[in-house]
């Protein structure tokens, strides 16, 4: 297990973080990029009905949230993450080299998407659209997930051109590519 005084939230971290931490402040990770690559078969699908959930995925950089973990909690926080997004091995954990909006660099525990993994998928917008209006798992719809997460990323300002045209056209029932 990786220890770092830091975790990288570039998705369901940001909204649904489950640790305790004591500072939450944007940042940019060097080397990454969030998407959705990683085949959802207990929280957001089935294996019957798979969903997609996002993973860093290497090249360019991605803005998430840079959270400071309490250091009497830190142990205990970063084993409940483990638990939570190691379960079927689908990510790396890494320590990413992060850039804090203060400009100061830190390295920060966050989980990369592993492209061995068979859970690993380069998917199509509209094949991304319609597992996300399809699909449902233990944690809730696998819409609600990117909806939450684009929310997320909006209230505090971030723009992922991505994710919101993704959002847009799964509010508008677009599947056209």
């Amino acid at each position: 297990m990786l220890l770092s005084d830091w975790v990288f939230g570039y998705g369901s971290l940001i909204w649904n973080p489950e640790i305790e931490f004591d500072r939450a402040i944007l940042a940019r990770a060097h080397g990454y990029h969030r998407a959705f690559c990683i085949r959802s078969t207990r929280y957001r699908g089935t294996p019957s009905r798979p969903g997609v959930v996002l993973g860093l995925d290497r090249g360019g950089s991605c803005v998430g949230v840079a959270m400071r973990l309490r250091h009497p909690k830190r142990r205990e926080s970063i084993s409940r993450l483990y638990d939570r997004e190691m379960l079927n091995n689908v990510y790396t954990p890494t320590l990413v080299a992060v850039t804090l909006r203060s400009g100061a660099q830190i390295r920060a525990l966050s989980f990369v998407a592993d492209r061995t993994s068979p859970a690993y998928e380069r998917l199509s917008d509209t094949q991304i659209i319609e597992r996300l209006r399809d699909c449902s798992g233990k944690r809730g719809a696998n819409r609600d997930y990117a909806i939450n997460t684009f929310h997320a990323l909006h209230e505090r300002g971030v723009h992922d051109a991505r994710l919101s045209r993704l959002v847009h056209r799964l509010l508008s029932g677009d599947l056209a590519d």
